[in-house]
């Protein structure tokens, strides 16, 4: 596609002001490593939800969820539960605020309030910084190979997508290096401004140009349909032969099975708490735990909308008007749909904020991949071991050598990759799967220790990075629940041989946090030492808060599909949903939140 000299304007006017703005924000973030890595906790919840949310809008993902909807319709709304999407309902309403109080900089940090500062605290955390730089090269590397295969297809130039990838790397990674936190953020908050009115224009473009006639024809029976049953019962022959091949090699058949697998993966992962990653960044910069908690609200509450009206638009663009060509095709790569229906369907002006948009979402997502990273190893590594006494600008200057080096190692994995889906699959199917049992267990569990987090989260990883080395053609989801077995029998086994942890420290992380679950002999400690202490823990509650809020999260991804495909009822009664779980959620959530 060769874009007009408008489109190449506003493309060349966005990247040049973003790299602009970020360097000029920059000047704030030098001043030491709290200002750096975590803005001196000092900017707004609702600018930090917004930034966290540009940074879940990536364009990776978008080509995924565009593919994905494009093949299984309304039930792909289910999809994004392997991630699992609904981990930020739990954050929301109550894990932000568990993790908030602590008051530190690092999850590798914030295992010393759990496990104190013995031998097993620190292998704790030594696993925790080599589970944060992996999973960040992980991202790094679906990121490049996401805006690789989306920049080739419609910038002039005759070049390699990887090399399209790496110039553009270059141009964020400028900017998040110089700049942390600050920089990150406000930028992200242009980005996600660009990326929303690209998106809706998108949405009203496609509502305009498809009719519900025209993509009745265009689609099997039950492609609008968002229930499911125990198979998918979704058959394209004769429409798109092709499609039944990728359901066919997604495992997808079994759909009732998958999406089980996927909500018994998610929930276990869920209340492990965030990976050490932008996420956990995020809610330990902001101002106070009930801050945590309403920034973690506001990432599902400003997301979907927009981010789902593109992807539902140029779904239902693609299925009209490239439907046939597709099936004249035979093979495709469903991967290609989210810029293929942009190159054809999008008019000139528009195409360059699109795209800009997306370049946008991409950036996003690798700032903050970069930013939320190299303060494991500056501050849990090279500063409490090798140089502690150094000034803090050395600190970030060693910061900046470190984020060079993560990119360069996601650079050179996601040259390798052959698809989006792969690496996807991996990150968010076996290598988080592996951090979900220890975590899990140290916020329910008074009993697991610093050998037991260790010990499970080395069994867990090890056996996650085997996974795609020893059976490549293992579906992660399958894999989950042998890697979860393997996991929780390390981690019990561990803690169990194995001395418990001081008492003093777990009265203390109990006083501070107030987690919920198997806690007696700390709480008795606790009530025998200060017999006046005012514990306020709801179990109950909070669950019952969960169950409503995934409600309402799910209502918030359908609602934006339903009105752009026309389907008026549908979207109603989607609307319903989402105001009525939202009157709840107001009533026993947010009216309940206390200060700190």
């Amino acid at each position: 596609m060769n874009l007009s000299s408008l489109d190449i304007g506003v493309i060349v006017i966005y990247l040049l002001g973003t790299l602009a703005l970020g360097l000029y924000i920059s000047r704030l973030a030098g001043r030491n490593m709290g200002t750096y890595f975590l803005a001196g906790n000092r900017i707004p919840w609702w600018a930090l939800g917004v930034s966290n949310a540009s940074g879940m809008f990536d364009i990776a993902g978008t080509m995924w969820l565009v593919s994905m909807c494009f093949v299984y319709g309304l039930k792909s709304a289910w999809l994004p539960w392997v991630w699992p999407i609904f981990n930020q309902i739990f954050l929301m309403i109550y894990l932000s605020v568990w993790l908030r109080r602590s008051g530190v900089m690092t999850g590798a940090q914030w295992l010393q309030t759990r496990f104190g500062n013995g031998d097993g605290a620190r292998l704790c955390q030594f696993v925790v910084i080599a589970f944060a730089l992996v999973s960040a090269v992980g991202f790094i590397a679906y990121a490049f190979k996401g805006i690789g295969k989306f920049a080739a297809i419609f910038f002039p130039w005759d070049i390699a997508p990887d090399v399209y990838a790496l110039i553009i790397f270059v141009v964020t990674t400028l900017y998040v290096i110089k700049g942390g936190m600050y920089s990150v953020v406000f930028t992200e908050i242009l980005q996600f401004v660009l990326m929303t009115v690209a998106a809706v224009a998108v949405g009203i473009i496609a509502m305009s140009e498809v009719s519900p006639q025209q993509l009745a024809a265009a689609t099997p029976e039950g492609w609008d349909e968002v229930m499911f049953s125990w198979r998918l019962d979704l058959n394209w022959q004769g429409v798109i032969d092709s499609v039944n091949d990728k359901i066919a090699n997604d495992s997808m058949e079994l759909f009732g099975l998958m999406i089980m697998l996927m909500l018994f993966k998610g929930v276990l992962t869920s209340m492990a708490g965030p990976v050490p990653s932008y996420d956990m960044q995020r809610i330990l910069a902001t101002r106070s735990a009930k801050d945590a908690a309403k920034m973690s609200g506001m990432v599902s509450l400003v997301m979907f909308f927009p981010r789902y009206m593109m992807v539902a638009g140029l779904t239902i663009l693609a299925l009209v008007y490239m439907g046939p060509e597709i099936q004249a095709q035979g093979a495709f790569d469903f991967e290609q749909i989210l810029p293929y229906a942009i190159n054809q369907f999008v008019p000139v002006g528009l195409t360059g904020l699109l795209i800009a948009g997306l370049l946008a979402a991409f950036m996003s997502t690798l700032a903050a991949s970069v930013n939320a990273a190299p303060v494991y190893f500056v501050n849990d590594i090279y500063k409490r071991y090798f140089r502690p006494d150094e000034s803090d600008r050395t600190y970030v200057k060693v910061s900046y050598l470190v984020s060079a080096l993560l990119v360069l190692c996601g650079v050179t994995v996601g040259v390798f990759l052959e698809s989006i889906n792969s690496i996807m699959q991996w990150i968010f199917g076996a290598l988080f799967g592996g951090y979900a049992a220890a975590n899990l267990l140290k916020w329910h569990w008074w009993r697991f220790n610093s050998y037991g987090y260790f010990w499970g989260m080395i069994a867990g990883l090890v056996v996650s990075l085997a996974i795609p080395l020893i059976a490549p053609e293992t579906h992660p989801l399958y894999a989950f629940p042998w890697l979860l077995l393997v996991s929780v029998i390390a981690c019990i086994v561990a803690s169990l041989v194995t001395p418990q942890d001081d008492m003093q420290t777990l009265t203390q992380f109990y006083r501070t946090v107030r987690p919920w679950g198997v806690w007696g002999p700390v709480r008795d400690a606790l009530l025998k030492e200060e017999p006046n202490t005012q514990l306020a823990i709801t179990p109950y509650r909070d669950l019952t808060n969960v169950a409503v809020g995934i409600i309402w999260q799910l209502s918030l991804v359908i609602m934006p599909i339903y009105l752009v495909i026309q389907q008026w009822r549908e979207f109603a009664l989607a609307t319903v949903v989402m105001v009525l779980t939202s009157w709840f959620l107001k009533v026993n959530w947010l009216n309940k939140l206390n200060d700190e």
